[in-house]
């Protein structure tokens, strides 16, 4: 019983400082892109200038 109870103050407390570290963070931080746009991205542009991707 006591474990469980040590359990749950444990799992709130990290709760509570997850939800105070997110209320901390800016509201206008971009999102990072994600690996494959970075690729996909590069490929449009050797596609507009007429380049061949390299393999």
């Amino acid at each position: 019983m006591i474990r469980l109870i040590l359990v749950g103050l444990f799992a709130y407390t990290v709760y509570r400082v997850t939800m105070r570290i997110i209320e901390e963070v800016p509201g206008d931080v971009a999102p990072l892109d994600m690996p494959g746009d970075e690729r996909r991205t590069l490929r449009r542009q050797s596609a507009a200038m007429g380049a061949e991707p390299k393999r």
